[in-house]
């Protein structure tokens, strides 16, 4: 049964807050945090991060206009009083509808809730890709970042200010200093950010000045008139600034709370018993050019040969993305410092202006960042090296693929190469296609290519099926792809007669020859050699074998494979990166957990071709094709085997 608290149950939208006057905020925020404990007490939760925060977030709400006014909280497990404000009073209120929220912010439940949140670091890159798009479109409105609760010591949050001050324009980030992270606070910010507190926020070092960030201070971040007047002070503003402001982590709890240990003592033996999850209380590119060929040397390119395919692929993609700039002003192409070795030339990047952004050495920052511009209706495409990807996987997970943002990533020097052990691509699949709602496009021509990059880039408002409905990887083609092009081999496509009709979808697998019984799929990279071992054992078995252009890699097309039964009595997937974990060993287990067991012929025998899970270093591409087998002959020979097995397998 929910229990009356006055103020807080006529509370129904932030409109309500602002009718109301200094006094009648000040009870509010003792109503909600009577509210929290006793939730705290019957459910559990993040108790004492809210506790810490009650009065920003109704000062928050007070000053600006959410959702007009975008608001990302950090984290966002100290939501609580923001869900409460923003329609979701009774979930707190009500013990039988605690349920109907979530512990973080969930755009599902609320147009207030700007994104799915649950790891630390990630709201200022966030509020900077929704500023961007909010800038370049000719939007309006405040966008705030909250962050605190120990946040600010994530590396990402570091590339996040790094950012803010490098784009200027309106970006509020509230700093809640509550001298605690999720135990005590460590490491060397600290000091300095205590002198500033000592000091009534004049101490120098001060880290945000050093950013180039303007700056306020307020010392008592648990008064509620003091934070509207300071948040009154920077609404609007046309530069980035940060209100730093001092709380008191788990304020209003018997243990230890009250006046004489927020006026003065370390917050840091409340920590830990208040962040539990399931806490119950009851229990460089400056000289661009130079740095580009120093750290990607193209000795081809400064020979005047041809272009390897990172460069020849980019400048492709940039020159199509090019062409869209002046229509669709929030396109925009985010590179974390290695343009020019993906043939993103400086004038390309001149020429896109503000439609480009090297955000710095910050690949978390980047995608995150991205992810920020999609949430706002951009069109962010991050390119970079397959290697240097790896450094954002956590932003893959929480920003692009739970939050289904349409963020665009081009994935260079994917799969095998003769790279050093530090920069091999042979393990991106299986990092990518192992993440839930992330496309994975592994085009095999140029024309792919450029249609896959249109497809995951297309305005909202396209013809459905015509565009993505959230984040897709295109595996930039490698030089099998390129080397078959510029030969001019012209390898199968698809045809009609492959699903039996006459459009594919990027989710389609491709059917591009059919025959009977040998099947070889081919992977991206791998499509050249799967074509040329068809050939070859076509010739040998007197008719025409099925070939296969996947094309994608992030789900299995059942309706391809399902057309292989019968007809077929192995299936040979090639695929050029790691095999274990990877798309091939898919299919393998598709056929098995699907066997028929009244009709043994209807179940085809599967081989797997790929890396093995290994690091090498500086190893030709050749000379690994030929270790993993990846060769006609050495696929021939074991095609050859497999068949004199007979059925009985």
């Amino acid at each position: 049964m929910a229990v009356g608290l006055g103020l807080l149950d006529t509370i129904d939208s932030p409109d309500d807050v602002k009718r109301l006057g200094p006094g009648q905020l000040t009870e509010l925020c003792g109503e909600i945090r009577e509210t929290l404990v006793r939730y705290g007490h019957l459910h559990g939760g993040h108790i004492g991060s809210n506790l810490g925060v009650v009065e920003a977030t109704v000062a928050l709400h007070a000053v600006f206009d959410s959702p007009r006014d975008r608001i990302v909280f950090d984290v966002s497990h100290q939501s609580y009083v923001h869900k409460m404000l923003t329609g979701r009073r009774l979930a707190y209120t009500d013990p039988a509808r605690f349920a109907e929220v979530t512990g973080f912010t969930n755009p599902e439940e609320s147009g207030h809730d700007q994104f799915v949140l649950g790891h630390t670091g990630t709201s200022i890159s966030l509020a900077c890709g929704l500023a961007k798009t909010r800038d370049m479109t000719g939007g309006a409105g405040n966008v705030v970042a909250m962050i605190g609760d120990g946040s600010l010591s994530s590396g990402v949050a570091f590339e996040g200010l790094n950012n803010a001050a490098e784009q200027g324009g309106n970006l509020i980030i509230v700093f809640n200093d509550n001298e605690m992270s999720i135990a005590g606070d460590f490491g060397g910010m600290y000091g300095p950010l205590a002198r500033l507190r000592a000091s009534n926020g004049t101490a120098q070092p001060n880290i945000f000045n050093a950013f180039g960030l303007d700056y306020r201070y307020v010392a008592d971040g648990n008064d509620v008139n003091a934070l509207v007047v300071a948040f009154r002070e920077v609404k609007d503003t046309d530069h980035p600034v940060v209100v730093h402001i001092h709380t008191m982590k788990g304020l209003g709890l018997d243990a230890g709370s009250g006046k004489d240990a927020h006026a003065g003592a370390s917050n840091t033996s409340h920590a830990e018993p208040w962040h539990s999850d399931h806490c119950n209380l009851s229990d460089a590119h400056a000289h661009a050019g130079q740095c580009e060929a120093n750290h990607w040397l193209n000795p081809d390119s400064a020979l005047g040969r041809p272009d390897d395919p990172r460069k020849h692929y980019g400048k492709l993609a940039m020159a199509a993305l090019e062409k869209r700039f002046p229509a669709e002003p929030g396109l925009t192409v985010v590179v974390p410092a290695t343009p020019g070795s993906n043939g993103i030339t400086h004038a390309f990047r001149e020429r896109a202006g503000a439609h480009y952004v090297d955000t710095g050495i910050t690949e978390s920052h980047a995608v995150a960042y991205a992810a920020g511009i999609a949430k706002a209706g951009g069109r962010p495409v991050v390119a970079t090296t397959a290697s240097f990807f790896q450094r954002a996987y956590d932003q893959f997970f929480q920003e692009a693929a739970l939050n289904r943002t349409r963020v665009t990533i081009l994935d260079f020097l994917g799969g095998l190469s003769g790279s050093d052990n530090t920069h091999s691509g042979a393990y991106d699949l299986t990092m990518f296609a192992n993440i839930p709602g992330l496309t994975v496009l592994l085009p095999t021509s140029r024309d792919d290519f450029l249609a896959d990059l249109a497809w995951a880039t297309a305005p909202e408002g396209a013809v459905p099926g015509t565009h993505a409905d959230g984040p897709v990887v295109i595996r930039v083609p490698g030089s099998p792809i390129l080397d078959a092009e510029r030969a001019g081999v012209e390898l199968p496509r698809w045809c009609p007669s492959g699903h039996g009709t006459a459009a594919v979808s990027p989710l389609d697998w491709r059917v591009t020859r059919r025959g009977s019984r040998v099947a070889i799929l081919g992977l991206g990279n791998a499509y050249p050699l799967a074509a040329r071992v068809a050939d070859a054992l076509g010739a040998e078995l007197g008719g025409d074998v099925t070939l296969i252009d996947p094309h994608q890699c992030s789900s299995l097309d059942e309706t391809a494979l399902e057309s292989l039964r019968g007809g077929h009595e192995l299936v040979v997937t090639l695929e050029d990166g790691q095999l274990e974990g990877g798309w091939g060993e898919k299919v393998t287990a598709y056929y098995a957990n699907r066997r028929d067991e009244r009709d043994a012929a209807r179940n085809p025998r599967v081989i797997n071709a790929g890396a093995t899970k290994e690091f090498t270093d500086r190893v030709s591409l050749p000379d690994l094709c030929e270790r993993y087998g990846l060769t006609e002959d050495a696929l021939l020979a074991r095609i050859r085997r497999e068949l004199a097995r007979g059925s009985d397998f």
